[in-house]
């Protein structure tokens, strides 16, 4: 190293290194550069005002002693701080602290310094809530799983839509028209999967990007958090980092109106800013309780695509690519067994999948349609059964004697009419599809002619005793299979 500051501040960074983590000094001391050396006086560049605080606040007396051993008893410390231009839609524009107030005052000047007093006393300090993985964009950790890629995502007709509008945002975000992208379905078909392989696709492809996976739930526990400690700046000025925003059942902010706010211009700032935004829910739009008008006109703005239950085809393609990426093998009339023995919750047929392996491994035991069926069987009654569409499209096609094909061909005839009306009223009060769901598998529907279904039904429960005859037999068939 040739110039002096840079010297020193290496010196320094080798005393600290000996005092705290690792992990503590890759988040907030490797990010540092050394500007200048003055008169005793050492420079150093800080990303953001909230950079400097928790310096301040955690390791100032470290920072003391360690300038006043390499620079002696007159040693200063100044910081240079830039705010980072995500915080301020893309204007660069640095601040300056006050202390010990830690007043905020924007200037036009280039990055001022803040000195740090190595005689002031520091009391105690309130440690700052707001922890996430580092805080400069580079060392913002991801939190996306690996295998959770689009090589391991198995496409069908179930997920197609959603799987090419994935692979559009990871290979140009923000640059679509798919922003916001809305992934919606029941649980367990692979929502939180293919929202991993977006953010996967996109570091691939930008590895300079900041990319984010946050569910729900911790986005509105930090929120929380910055509320109580009173830097909710902090937290609002950090998501606004974010090149690529990953937010997982975003279904879970109904009834909170507080982190729907933050969470609105958050997500205004972002778009506005052309950042990618992928939202993921166990409902569409049209259908969310306890959220915002405004906030959901948002979710309405790009693409919501859904995930429906896999067919039969897709559900062994799935179970063979998780035996050939676990290198394991297992004869196929077996895959086929837990194929069509789970249908409708991916996370389960793969559940059953592991049970036979570790049950074969652990009795030394060949894996055999006997023995798989025990198992499966087990596992079955064990877990909470699910109603599909088909399922109920072949029930009443069985009660009226009507082929499934003419439930959903386009005929106006009454019975038909009927048995297509009762088939979607069913599917809305026993599944978790969407309505446009329904309709796609009811005759390719829309989801109004779902709502008015659902309308009509009522009113012939209400109005018919012949209909309601039939309604209550048919509904009673469905329940036992629950």
């Amino acid at each position: 190293m040739d110039n002096l500051h840079e010297k020193v501040w290496f010196r320094c960074l080798n005393v600290i290194k000996d005092n705290i983590p690792l992990n503590s000094y890759n988040t907030w001391f490797a990010p540092i550069k050394p500007v200048k050396l003055d008169n005793h006086v050492l420079t150093i560049q800080v990303p953001s005002q909230f950079f400097y605080e928790w310096l301040e606040e955690h390791y100032i007396e470290l920072l003391k002693k360690t300038i006043r051993k390499e620079l002696g008893k007159n040693g200063r410390l100044e910081y240079s701080i830039v705010m980072d231009s995500a915080y301020n839609n893309n204007q660069s524009k640095p601040y300056t602290v006050n202390a010990p107030t830690l007043n905020r005052k924007a200037l036009k000047n280039p990055p001022v310094t803040m000195p740090l007093d190595l005689n002031k006393d520091t009391g105690k300090t309130v440690p700052n809530p707001f922890i996430i993985p580092g805080l400069k964009k580079l060392n913002i950790h991801p939190q996306l799983i690996e295998s959770y890629n689009f090589e391991n995502f198995v496409q069908g007709d179930c997920n197609r839509l959603a799987r090419s509008a994935g692979i559009a945002v990871g290979q140009n975000p923000g640059k679509t028209s798919f922003n916001p992208l809305l992934i919606y379905s029941a649980s367990g078909l692979g929502k939180t999967h293919l929202a991993h392989a977006i953010g996967i696709e996109v570091k691939n492809n930008f590895p300079e990007k900041t990319v984010l996976y946050v569910s729900c739930e911790q986005f509105t526990n930090q929120f929380i958090d910055a509320v109580k400690n009173n830097n909710q700046n902090d937290f609002i000025h950090f998501y606004q980092m974010i090149d690529v925003l990953i937010v997982d059942d975003i279904h879970a902010l109904a009834g909170k109106p507080g982190t729907q706010d933050v969470f609105f211009h958050i997500f205004n700032q972002l778009h506005q800013s052309g950042k990618q935004i992928i939202i993921t829910s166990d409902q569409p739009p049209v259908e969310m309780k306890g959220i915002e008008p405004r906030l959901l006109s948002r979710f309405k703005w790009g693409l919501s695509a859904d995930l429906q239950i896999p067919e039969f085809e897709t559900r062994i393609s799935i179970l063979n690519k998780k035996l050939y990426n676990d290198g394991v093998e297992m004869p196929q009339n077996v895959v086929e067994l837990i194929a069509s023995s789970i249908t409708s919750n991916i996370r389960e047929m793969e559940g059953a999948l592991i049970s036979i392996l570790a049950q074969s491994s652990m009795n030394k035991k060949e894996i055999t349609i006997e023995l798989a069926n025990n198992i499966i069987q087990k596992f079955v009654k064990s877990t909470p059964r699910e109603i599909t569409i088909e399922y109920i499209q072949k029930v009443v096609g069985d009660y009226f004697d009507i082929p499934v094909d003419k439930i959903n061909s386009k005929t106006r005839k009454r019975e038909i009419v009927q048995a297509r009306q009762l088939a979607m009223y069913f599917s809305k009060t026993y599944t978790k599809n969407s309505l446009a769901a329904i309709g796609s598998k009811l005759g390719n529907k829309d989801h109004a002619t779902v709502l008015h279904a659902c309308k009509t039904v009522k009113n012939l429960y209400d109005t018919d005793r012949s209909f309601k005859k039939h309604f209550d037999e048919l509904n009673d068939s469905l329940k036992i299979r629950l």
